[in-house]
């Protein structure tokens, strides 16, 4: 299973949607039903987008499909970019990196070596 990252920026009826529902955005990822797909996290951020949401997809075709299924059943424009473990950069062998280097569970609240 690969990890992606998707950019999420409200459309005008998606904005109207999360003022009358502050839960809206995570309803929606939850009504889109994708067995091989796994919701890993979902956070409202400052900046050029509204949400960042975290997946896990067997391959880019089927983050893709739920991509455009969670655009247009959330009102948002979706950016989803695979995710490559930085575990796989290194000249080592996954049994030698942190489990959160190599994609394998997703990060802890508290990484060694960040304050």
């Amino acid at each position: 299973m690969a990890n992606y990252i998707l950019l999420m920026t409200l459309t005008r009826e998606g904005q109207e949607a999360v003022l009358a529902n502050p839960d809206y955005v995570a309803q929606a990822g939850t009504d889109i039903q994708m067995p091989d797909v796994t919701n890993l996290g979902l956070y409202g951020v400052l900046g050029p987008y509204d949400f960042i949401g975290i997946i896990q997809a067997p391959d880019n075709d089927t983050a893709a499909r739920y991509s455009i299924r969670l655009g247009v059943h959330a009102g948002a424009h979706v950016t989803t970019l695979p995710a490559v473990p930085l575990a796989l950069l290194h000249d080592r062998s996954e049994d030698e990196a942190e489990p959160w280097l190599t994609g394998a569970t997703p990060p802890r609240a508290e990484m060694p070596g960040v304050p």
